[in-house]
């Protein structure tokens, strides 16, 4: 009785089978490896503000300290934006008449909070303290690069769960002394500094879901 199929089907259903499962694991897969590409997490893309604001000026030339202006990152969730107040203080004597501030004295006299646009934004199912971080020994610089570097500030890390776990586990190498949290430069004399600050700040942190999704 000859065959029901030619030979040449079996390479057919083989080539078939294959591209199925390809399919599938493709499909599966990609989502996964775009969510963690730069083009998804924005990392590297400058966002333009309202103000030409230069934090290379202000801190590099300035001397400005970050906790100067986001003064609430040691007692609270949030680093925050300084108020309108809080520029004025010195411009209102400095380039008190430059174009380049009139949204600044906009936003003063008229108490209308300038719309800044955000840099580092994580989704609203995860919860970050950067209260918890600072008073541990986290230096701005971790997650925010060389901002005193920066014309128009961008988002480094990718912010990823996999950025955080990786710090979670192995914290001694992102550790510094409290009075170097905002220094930019500074680096430890040996690896073991790390693991002398992580004992003496008590930085243990937890691995556990609930730690940020809760």
């Amino acid at each position: 009785m000859p065959a029901l199929f030619p030979p040449w089907s079996n390479t057919i259903l083989k080539l078939a089978v294959a591209l199925a499962l390809g399919t599938v694991v493709t499909a599966t897969a990609a989502p996964m490896v775009f969510v963690r590409t730069p083009y998804a997490t924005q990392q590297l893309e400058p966002r333009t503000q309202p103000v030409q604001f230069d934090h290379r000026h202000h801190t590099r030339d300035d001397g400005i300290d970050c906790a100067y202006c986001h003064f609430e990152a040691k007692r609270s969730r949030y680093a925050g934006i300084p108020p309108t107040e809080l520029c004025m203080g010195c411009h209102g004597q400095v380039w008190n008449d430059s174009p380049f501030l009139k949204p600044v004295r906009t936003s003063y006299f008229t108490k209308t909070p300038i719309a800044w646009q955000r840099v580092h934004a994580l989704p609203d199912f995860v919860h970050f303290e950067h209260s918890a971080h600072v008073n541990k020994g986290v230096g701005c610089v971790t997650c925010h690069g060389r901002v005193d570097l920066m014309a128009q500030v961008y988002q480094v890390a990718p912010l990823t769960m996999q950025f955080c776990i990786d710090c979670h586990r192995a914290p001694d190498a992102h550790l510094r002394p409290l009075d170097r949290i905002t220094d930019m430069t500074w680096q430890p004399e040996s690896p073991a500094e790390g693991t002398s600050l992580r004992r003496a700040l008590h930085a243990e942190p937890s691995t556990n879901c609930s730690t940020c999704h809760y």
